[in-house]
């Protein structure tokens, strides 16, 4: 029987400096409606892929909640199995903190986005509407507009004109930008706290002439506004890296930023057994990717900052940023300092420090394989993609399709049935009571469905098998395909869809006015 907490236990916990995570295991919809205050979002489904990052260390405790059901139970075993040591049950769940009169909040990565609004607040930081940015655009004055998004996200749609400078980027541009007096920076990102965090960090660096796009992509789209699809342009500015270091070096001695040598990072990474220990990486993935520190998370610094609660699981844990040298890692430490991180430094010279030290650096993105993949792959049978095709024209099976919601929406195996992996044990047998039925799970790449076979598999369905290679595979051999959400087992419940992605107005309308009342 796993070990069990009360309300009250739990919220003497979080007011302590202890070292622990608290995780809402229930689906994205569930926790965006309501959650404990600084719980982080783990959907069952996700525990084998994310909880080795979240939990670096096997030895810290664990406390799990649903809505007072079974799943946190599941979700504790799965967790054991991966030799975890200290895991607790929330007694009663949400409903029961509710009725504690304990705080919850509502939305999602509620702390960066709180944090966001208290800078505009408390800095003053400058807004521009987006009709008189238009009118600026028009009117051809000297402006230059920054897209402080992921480059994924610049590629899909930005603000006419804009160029595509990832939020942790930004130190690098502060001194080009401080010797033309005359330009107009305006910075942007979908909705308000990356824009508001960019325009905070430019400020803090000596830049006067910016603005932060109120609202930003969204507040235009709701002035009616064009958005412009798919740029391609280069930055026109390069990187000043001495200049850089120099932002960097400077904000470290009037922040009183600690910074940690090779050697004391090599200390502390052996000690991790004993402290939990984040070393992020803060440049971009291709930049990661061609070679980091081992052990280390790729989230560039823009990142960081707008999703913390997404990476950062572990209360009171040591944070290390890491960059090619210092000054993207200062700036992320800078703002984490800013959010209440206790234990946040910079590795001293960042990569070029290290490798000077002959210390190596591994290749490529993270590729290690998901817990338990490799021995579900082995427990259950793969079907290749014709022997699929002929027992669907012999109507001879089902398919059940566990991906993302999002992701059976855009593609799925002609006649498939959709259910996330965080509902399987209670919901796939009321539909399918039958044990000896045959059928076929997919997902976009063979992972998450070879986790879902093997555990219908141990409920007694013998005859679970999985789809070789996945969907993705099944339609690059040219297998028809179908889209949408017909054949949905429940409504779906595993993505909170972005307003800016559906174009809803009225979404992003509700958004943003509940970004706003964050600090109210």
């Amino acid at each position: 029987m796993p070990n069990r907490i009360s309300c009250q236990d739990l919220k003497s916990l979080m007011d302590s400096g202890e070292s622990y995570a608290i995780f809402d295991v229930r689906e994205q919809v569930e926790y965006d409606k309501k959650q404990i205050s600084t719980a982080t979002s783990l959907p069952r489904g996700q525990i084998e892929f994310r909880l080795p990052s979240l939990v670096p260390s096997r030895k810290v405790p664990i406390f799990l909640y649903d809505g007072g059901g079974e799943r946190a139970a599941l979700a504790s075993e799965t967790m054991q199995q991966m030799g975890y040591e200290k895991i607790f049950l929330l007694e009663g769940g949400l409903t029961e903190w509710v009725k504690a009169g304990f705080p919850t909040v509502s939305g999602l990565n509620v702390p960066s986005k709180l944090f966001g609004e208290k800078v505009h607040y408390e800095r003053k930081v400058s807004e521009i509407t987006p009709e008189k940015l238009k009118a600026l655009i028009e009117s051809q004055k000297d402006l230059l507009i920054l897209d402080v998004r992921t480059p994924k996200e610049h590629r899909r749609f930005c603000i006419p004109g804009a160029i595509n400078v990832p939020g942790g980027d930004l130190i690098h541009w502060a001194e080009a930008l401080s010797q033309k007096t005359d330009k107009t920076v305006v910075v942007h990102c979908t909705g308000r706290t990356r824009s508001i965090i960019g325009a905070a960090t430019l400020q803090r660096l000596g830049l006067s002439n910016v603005y932060a796009l109120k609202n930003g992509t969204m507040g235009w789209v709701l002035a009616d506004l064009d958005l412009e699809d798919k740029p391609k342009r280069e930055s026109p500015f390069p990187e000043l890296k001495v200049e850089a270091k120099s932002l960097a070096q400077k904000i470290v001695v009037e922040e009183e930023i600690p910074m940690v040598s090779t050697p004391e990072l090599l200390s502390v990474i052996k000690e991790t057994d004993r402290d939990v220990l984040y070393l992020i990486d803060v440049r971009s993935e291709k930049e990661y990717a061609m070679g980091h520190i081992p052990g280390s998370l790729c989230i560039p610094g823009g990142q960081a900052v707008q999703r913390a609660d997404d990476y950062i699981a572990v209360k009171n844990a040591q944070i290390v940023f890491v960059s090619h040298e210092e000054a993207r890692a200062v700036m992320a430490a800078y703002w984490y300092r800013q959010m209440g991180f206790k234990k946040v430094s910079v590795l001293k010279e960042g990569i070029e420090g290290w490798e000077k030290l002959g210390e190596s650096l591994a290749p490529g993105p993270s590729t290690e394989e998901p817990f338990g993949l490799k021995e579900a792959r082995e427990s259950v049978r793969s079907v290749t993609h014709s022997e699929l095709d002929f027992m669907l024209r012999q109507d001879r099976l089902m398919v059940l399709d566990v991906g993302t919601s999002l992701e059976f929406r855009a593609k799925h195996v002609c006649g498939a049935q959709w259910l996330s992996r965080g509902w399987l044990e209670s919901k796939f047998p009321m539909n399918f009571p039958d044990r000896k039925r045959a059928f076929v799970v997919t997902c976009p790449n063979g992972q998450q469905s070879a986790l879902a076979a093997s555990t219908l598999k141990g409920l007694g369905y013998t005859r679970a098998s999985i789809l070789e290679g996945g969907v993705r595979a099944w339609t690059a051999a040219g297998y028809p395909i179908e889209k949408g959400l017909d054949g949905c087992l429940i409504e779906p419940d595993d993505i909170v869809p972005s307003p800016a992605i559906t174009g809803d107005k009225e979404s992003m309308k509700r958004y943003l006015e509940w970004e706003i009342a964050l600090t109210k």
